[in-house]
């Protein structure tokens, strides 16, 4: 969803800031427009077809949501920023060339097609900038991606991209997929948004790139023996092991695997691509990690074979790069959530370790930092109370909760005190519309990491005067 979409001409998904239920009903208008045909694989729509005529325009600058799609994320103003701060530039056709190009795609598309796409917009443009000569004519492609993007451009990389990268830097990349597609691709959106709920359920199961979010771990619990030791009562298997997954094709549950196998053999054989990889991980957070399946749904489990193993809310700690331990010391990770990786201070710190070349990153040694673990519900209705759950590790200083609207305005800040380690707070009466909870810490001596959450009021009557009529 990171990347804004055009449909012959006309924005059809553009959330800015302040007007995130707007864009979700400019959205509503096109979403049968967007729905994918059957079959459509690897391969993008022509422009009179069934889903045709969209193209990608620009990443996302603010916060954006679709409930079922995927995690609320925060746009990526502050990342282009920090990349700007740290000197990289946007090129001019009429003038000199840029070392910072930023790549908005399709999401709706396989992740193969946008990897090879990858090709026709990367290369001519590292050749303008090495055309340039001297220290330039050996420059190579830095990769800083987000989420599904790293997906992407592993994809370019295993096939054929790998001689001009240098490295490929990842924030809460799904390496091997997250237990969250299947529950969202499953049981759907949630009853009581109207019929567009039905319609953006069936957009997302048209997605050849949300199959391929499905996780390639075996993750689907089956009960063996209860005879046996308690770690070995439950047995792990991947989707394409069991009979069949509720509302879901087996067919393309296959061909997602398939599309992690075979970057993992490309990947597994070549050193120097994995020499490449720099995962920053969000963690401390709760996250679906396994699955039961029952006759018609299935059931989103926070535990691996017993174990709360945490992740980023979205991407589970499990979905590291295949036979990388979670406590790799190559693998970097923050008490954060999915949607906020890319604004979070202390990683984008990193990014700029990880792109210098030739220069010494000089940075203070920090203080002591409390992680926090924060449960916040990703969506309400209007009406309802929206409920903060932090757990601090039995810190017993108050922390603060705060609540802004999309255009950062204060709606109410709490400083509830923890008990038994969980601060709790309650906000109440918040208008329709995304949210951002941000918590922190209230006492200079021990710093909470931050953590920032995003929640979307629903108002079915807000997006009806927006013209999505229920």
């Amino acid at each position: 969803m990171g990347s804004t979409l055009a449909k012959h001409g006309h924005m059809v998904w553009e959330p800015s800031a302040g007007a995130v239920l707007r864009a979700i009903a400019t959205f509503g208008h096109s979403i049968k427009d967007l729905q994918l045909p059957d079959g459509i694989g690897d391969d993008r729509p022509g422009d009179k077809d069934p889903g045709g005529g969209v193209e990608p325009v620009a990443l996302m600058p603010d916060v954006h949501v679709l409930p079922g799609i995927w995690t609320p994320i925060k746009g990526y103003t502050a990342l282009l920023q920090w990349l700007n701060c740290l000197g990289f530039r946007e090129g001019n056709p009429a003038g000199p060339p840029g070392n910072l190009l930023p790549v908005p795609y399709d999401w709706r598309l396989s992740n193969r097609y946008n990897g090879k796409r990858l090709a026709g917009i990367l290369e001519p443009a590292l050749e303008r900038w090495r055309a340039q000569g001297g220290p330039y004519e050996d420059a190579k492609i830095c990769f800083v991606c987000h989420s599904m993007g790293g997906l992407v451009a592993r994809w370019y990389i295993a096939h054929g991209g790998a001689e001009i990268t240098r490295k490929l830097v990842t924030l809460g990349t799904p390496y091997r997929g997250a237990a969250r597609a299947v529950d969202q691709l499953v049981r759907g959106i949630p009853q009581g948004l109207s019929q567009f709920a039905l319609d953006l359920t069936s957009l997302a199961r048209s997605l050849p790139s949300a199959y391929q979010l499905l996780p390639s771990y075996a993750c689907i619990e089956q009960k063996n023996n209860t005879a046996l030791a308690p770690a070995k009562q439950t047995k792990l298997l991947r989707l394409d092991e069991v009979q069949s997954v509720p509302e879901l094709a087996g067919c393309r549950i296959r061909d997602a695997m398939r599309f992690y196998d075979e970057l993992e053999t490309v990947e597994n054989a070549d050193r120097n691509i994995r020499a490449m990889r720099n995962p920053l991980t969000g963690t401390r957070q709760r996250t679906g990690t396994t699955l039961t399946i029952s006759d018609t749904t299935v059931t989103l489990l926070d535990t691996y074979r017993g174990e709360d193993l945490g992740g980023d809310a979205t991407v589970p700690a499990v979905s590291l790069p295949r036979g990388i331990p979670l406590d790799d010391p190559t693998i970097k990770h923050y008490a954060d959530k999915h949607g906020n990786l890319q604004c979070n201070p202390a990683l984008l710190e990193e990014i700029d370790a990880a792109v210098s070349i030739g220069r010494v990153v000089a940075r203070e040694l920090p203080l002591p930092i409390v992680q926090v673990r924060v449960d916040v519900p990703e969506l309400i209705l209007y009406g309802e109370d929206l409920p903060v759950v932090v757990d601090l590790d039995g810190a017993s200083d108050p922390i603060q909760v705060t609540v802004t609207d999309e255009i950062g305005h204060v709606l109410d800040r709490q400083t509830p005190k923890p008990v038994d380690g969980t601060a709790t707070a309650h906000f109440t009466d918040l208008p329709p519309g995304a949210h951002i909870i941000d918590v922190t810490g209230t006492n200079p001596q021990w710093l909470v990491g931050p953590v920032s959450s995003v929640s979307l009021v629903w108002s079915d009557q807000e997006l009806a005067r927006h013209g999505l009529e229920s």
